[in-house]
């Protein structure tokens, strides 16, 4: 069966009745939206601070570069943490939601695959629980006031010119990356450039996923810079267009924590969801608190490889949190390694073991940025796919523990929880086994400029960074107030260098940084680097073309 039809056929139990069996939680702490799905009270999640002596195991799932060949982190989270409920340790799965832009684009679903998903996996896919929409909403509140503000005379003298807020959507649209507004005359405002980015690029999105309680939430809205004054240097704020307590008003209900099942009906909250390209790509503060509060482990996720989504978790999240891991799981594929190896896609499931030597490279890289740029402890899933033939796995296994790791052939995609008991085990005895902590991989006093490149160079394996003068001035501008954040690279997730059809573990290159962004309620600096865009485009044939609903409300294409 595909994975939606999986997925169609779970045998689900009412999430009510779930979360009381599991872990206790009082029906009245938990708004269901349907069935299979309900938020978890801000209130209820407060208490657990007071009630709950101890906390969990934090584990980090992470992947080697992604390819069109796929890696499974999600499916693997999933997957690893049915099997950890399987051997007796109370977990929680702590994943991002899905954009509608990949969705539709090329992705067609991201809530696991085969018999490690959760579910109900179309309402995840499509619009859950409208987080997402509230988020576009309580963003575009904002332009829509700063643009009112301007056209009845504008009192905080903003400069149209330096606005730096873009409006949202959730769909790959490039048409929008670049319009003008204000057409028409006056009665419309005025005339001015601006552009779209995709919802899961907003700075909202970035602020609902770091923020612990309705308070910070505020706060951290209120200190959005959406742009200058026309001495060209005096900040404006969310604060002074008090737009802040609406967009708050907007995301009330966003901010609680999502809860859903999986095909083994275990808990998992599935909460917010930035890109780890363009944004931090990790699910909220508030779902990973709440799972460590309730359960032995928490198993999460961080989106792409570790280049992007691991650093950022461990630089941004865990230092904003105070979070630690216990270990890091790094997913990969016989078929994705010998894509970075040079196999072309349509030959992927052909043996190949010069290929798959020649790709391990870039699961080397990101082994070693996690265990020794970080020093934490790791353990390598090789998601099984039924044409790995047992030379290559037994290759891909020798190379892996020749470093001094584990590495297991995990089957759960196709035998759920019971294909990733071994998995299970072996995290088990990792995290029980040493306290939880890690290195940063720069502190926070590091000038920005050697922060950006001390991520370039560590994780990417580039010779140096570059930027153009413009570039160059605006990160002198804002060091001396600003020089304590973390950076949030934004960069092609399908390789360590700027350019995404360079494969393996390319090094010596020059990163580019091609602008810097200061998002300030966040707390952190966007460098992009490259080409990079905040607002994708669908592909030749998006995904949306073969999704589909019948006259019985049977949905089919998402996968």
């Amino acid at each position: 069966m595909s994975d939606i039809e999986i997925a169609q056929n779970a045998k689900m139990k009412p999430i009510i009745n779930l979360a009381e069996e599991k872990f206790g939680i009082p029906a009245e702490h938990l708004d269901p939206y349907g069935h299979y799905k309900a938020k978890l009270s801000l209130e209820y999640v407060d208490s657990l601070s007071h009630q709950h002596n101890g906390e969990g195991k934090l584990i980090l799932v992470t992947a080697i570069s992604p390819t069109p060949a796929g890696e499974g982190k999600t499916t693997t989270t999933v997957g690893l943490g049915d099997a950890l409920n399987r051997i007796g340790k109370k977990t929680i799965m702590c994943l991002r939601e899905p954009s509608l832009g990949p969705c539709f684009g090329m992705k067609g679903g991201a809530a696991g695959g085969g018999y490690a998903q959760v579910v109900p996996m179309e309402d995840i896919n499509l619009h859950f629980t409208g987080d997402f929409h509230a988020i576009g909403v309580a963003h575009n509140l904002l332009s829509a006031m700063i643009d009112n503000h301007i056209n009845h005379g504008n009192a905080l003298d903003i400069d149209p010119r330096r606005i730096k807020w873009k409006r949202v959507v959730d769909m790959n649209d490039r048409a929008l990356r670049n319009i003008t507004i204000g057409q028409g005359g006056p009665a419309n405002g005025y005339l001015r450039e601006d552009g779209y980015d995709i919802v899961v690029a907003s700075e909202v999105m970035a602020i609902l996923c770091l923020a612990t309680n309705r308070a910070d939430l505020k706060e951290r809205l209120g200190r959005i810079i959406i742009g200058y004054k026309t001495d060209r240097v005096t900040p404006v704020y969310a604060s002074d267009l008090k737009a802040h307590g609406a967009m708050a008003a907007l995301l009330k209900d966003a901010i609680k924590p999502n809860i859903v099942q999986t095909l083994e009906n275990n808990i998992a909250i599935v909460h917010g969801g930035p890109f780890a390209n363009i944004a931090h790509g990790c699910n909220s503060v508030t779902a990973t608190q709440t799972a460590l509060k309730l359960a032995d482990y928490a198993v999460t996720e961080a989106g792409f490889g570790a280049d992007l989504g691991a650093e950022k978790f461990l630089n941004i999240k865990c230092r904003s949190a105070k979070l630690a891991p216990s270990a890091v799981v790094i997913v990969a594929t016989v078929r994705a390694l010998k894509f970075h190896g040079g196999v072309e896609r349509d030959h992927l499931n052909q043996e190949n073991l010069e290929a798959l030597e020649n790709g391990f490279e870039n699961l080397e890289r990101h082994l070693y940025n996690v265990t020794e740029n970080f020093k934490l402890p790791a353990v390598v899933c090789v998601n099984h796919f039924t044409y790995d033939s047992d030379d290559e796995t037994a290759l891909l296994v020798k190379k892996v523990e020749a470093l001094g790791v584990k590495c297991i052939i995990s089957k759960h995609w196709a035998e759920g929880g019971a294909g990733a008991e071994e998995l299970a085990h072996a995290v088990v005895e990792i995290a029980e086994s040493r306290e939880p902590g890690f290195e940063y991989l720069y502190d926070t006093d590091m000038p920005l400029w050697d922060k950006i490149e001390t991520i370039a160079t560590r994780m990417y394996g580039a010779k140096s960074i570059s930027a153009s003068a413009k570039v160059k001035a605006e990160i002198a501008r804002i060091q001396p107030q600003y020089g304590n954040l973390p950076i949030c690279m934004a960069k092609t997730q399908m390789s360590f260098s700027t350019d995404p059809t360079a494969k393996g573990a390319p090094s010596g290159h020059i990163v580019e940084i091609s602008d810097i962004k200061l998002e300030n309620g966040a707390g952190f600096i966007v460098a992009i680097a490259g080409d990079m865009m905040t607002m994708p485009g669908l592909p030749k044939v998006p995904t949306a073309e073969r999704i589909d609903i019948d006259d019985a409300g049977v949905i089919t294409g998402l996968f």
